[in-house]
């Protein structure tokens, strides 16, 4: 560290010694132990409830190590992300740093269970069709574990040396290569293993969202600057002593908004990846949502008779050779339309409506046709959302509606979460926000810029932090909490010409360029690996 760098040591950085004590220790672990019986129990209630029993004990087991390894990534991703968050409010002396961990912690646990779900399945769909549909074979569970195993891998290795690395990135990419690799061992080309439409739009959001932390917080710092004119906001806060309350009030209030928007959007991602590991191993009592209301049958029939409707205008009527779903799985596979495209979805479409039709509910869906039919609505949707990008169609704006109607409605049945998986998700990342925090703090709070940071410096950096990963969630978009709010100090130091330890800086910049080949890399070759294996 060179000279110019403001370390913690020496009495002028925050104590970060203080850790949460004892009672808190034993509030960790009684939290822990709830999470985990609660996880179990949630499954043996909706396991029983579906009608299933128990012949074996073995894929209930394999089934909660699963759960523990997907949670696990979340703990990882709090103590890894979430600390960005932290470090305004502890190196501004706003909050104790054992009480903002804690503050961070609840305030991530709470953006997880009120989350939308969209962000967790817009991950998801960058994952190959192929592989979704056989979720509950060997090669589906390959690429659940090498996706996890790849993600938690990076982000320790990254957590250990002090860096802020992104888990969005890295999750991404190793969705990317287990993508890659799977086309390449079935002889395709690696390209068409992925859905680059939507990792393109993911990767969009991405790489602009750190661009607009920094030079969004660096305009407002500057607009703090000109507007109000506080000499206390702009100066470097005295050791040991709180801000006056209004300050210290905006800082907390950030604190808190960045922790929420954080669980709210990096929480979903966990969602996703156990919301397959549940199809997988359970799917009698997940793969379809049950609590669907009673009017969705009529609902849907409607939605089917308008579609197929609609795909006879565009030679939906020409008869099927073979079985519709080889021909749409093949279709999204290699992604070019043929003409048994469309006749092959409107096959299924209605197959899939008297299927619906005929059980009256879902709820009386039978165990053994569960993970067919979802598959066959999975299947319907993907290839609903291809076919409105298809410009040789020359979709009409009313057919595209039509279109949007009908993957909704097969949404509504595949693309739920239950309660308990986000309560289970929320525990994981907000006590994971609670411990290893240290390390990625001071980074971000003494070796980002060569002076200390500011109030207003802190409030602005996070200030644009919450804004732009809320208006993410709103989207459904991933973004990075560590690269927005790490860039938006940045901003800030450099608006303030206080100035930026290229070190740091290089450090950054190098595990946001390696993250996603690394990860790509990682999971590609851990799900060659386990394919054999298993």
């Amino acid at each position: 560290m060179n000279s110019t760098t403001l370390a913690s040591t020496g009495g002028n950085g925050p104590r970060m010694d203080q850790g949460l004590g004892a009672a808190g220790s034993i509030g960790f672990g009684a939290a822990v132990l709830v999470a985990i019986v609660y996880v179990a129990y949630s499954v043996y209630v909706d396991a029983s409830a579906a009608g299933l029993q128990a012949t074996a004990y073995l894929p209930f087991v394999l089934l909660f190590i699963a759960l523990l390894i997907a949670l696990g990534f979340e703990f990882v991703n709090g103590f890894h992300d979430t600390a960005n968050a932290v470090a305004t409010v502890i190196y501004t002396n706003s909050l104790p740093a054992n009480v903002a961990v804690v503050w961070s912690g609840f305030f991530n646990f709470l953006g997880v269970l009120l989350s939308t779900g969209a962000v967790a399945f817009g991950i998801i769909s960058l994952l190959p069709v192929e592989l979704i549909l056989q979720v509950g074979s060997n090669a589906g569970f390959a690429m659940v574990f090498a996706l996890l195993f790849a993600a938690i891998a990076w982000n320790l290795a990254t957590w250990a040396l002090g860096i802020p690395s992104s888990s969005s990135h890295t999750l991404i990419g190793s969705i990317i290569g287990v993508g890659i690799a799977n086309a390449l061992m079935h002889g395709r080309s690696g390209t068409a293993g992925v859905d680059w439409t939507k990792a393109t739009e993911i990767g969009k959001a991405l790489l602009i969202s750190p661009l607009l932390g920094f030079g969004l917080a660096a305009l407002l710092f500057l607009s703090l600057k000109l507007l109000v004119r506080n000499k206390a906001l702009y100066e470097a806060p005295k050791p040991g002593i709180a801000p006056p309350l209004w300050i210290r009030s905006l800082l907390i209030f950030t604190c808190t908004g960045v922790s929420f928007m954080h669980g709210s959007n990096d929480g979903q991602k966990g969602m996703g990846l156990i919301m397959l590991i549940l199809i997988g191993t359970v799917p009698t009592a997940y793969a379809l949502n049950r609590a669907v209301p009673a009017q969705y049958v009529g609902e849907f029939h409607s939605h089917t008779t308008a579609l197929t409707q609609t795909l006879g205008g565009h030679g939906g009527q020409a008869t099927v050779e073979g079985d519709p779903r080889a021909a749409l799985t093949r279709y999204l596979a290699d992604k070019k339309l043929d003409p048994q495209t469309v006749p092959a979805l409107s096959k299924l479409a209605g197959d899939i409506d008297q299927q619906v039709g005929e059980y009256g509910s879902l709820s009386r869906v039978p165990a053994d046709q569960t993970r067919n039919m979802r598959n066959d609505m999975y299947l319907a949707a993907e290839t609903v959302k291809r076919l409105g990008k298809e410009d040789s169609l020359s979709f009409a704006s009313t057919d595209s509606k039509v279109l949007d109607s009908y993957k909704a409605s097969l949404d509504k049945a595949t693309r739920f979460i239950p309660t308990w998986v986000k309560v289970a998700v929320a525990f994981a990342l907000g006590l994971g926000t609670m411990i290893g925090w240290k390390r990625i703090v001071v980074t971000v709070g003494e070796k980002i810029g060569k002076t200390h940071m500011t109030y207003a410096q802190g409030a602005s950096a996070e200030l644009v932090a919450m804004a732009t990963i809320g208006a993410a969630d709103a989207f459904g978009l991933p973004v990075s909490t560590t690269h927005v709010l790490s860039s938006g100090v940045a901003g800030t130091m450099q608006a303030n010409r206080s100035g930026l330890q290229m070190s740091t800086v290089r450090s950054l910049l190098m595990a946001w360029v390696l993250t996603l080949p690394v990860s790509i890399l990682l999971a590609g070759s851990l799900y060659w690996m386990l394919s054999k294996l298993f």
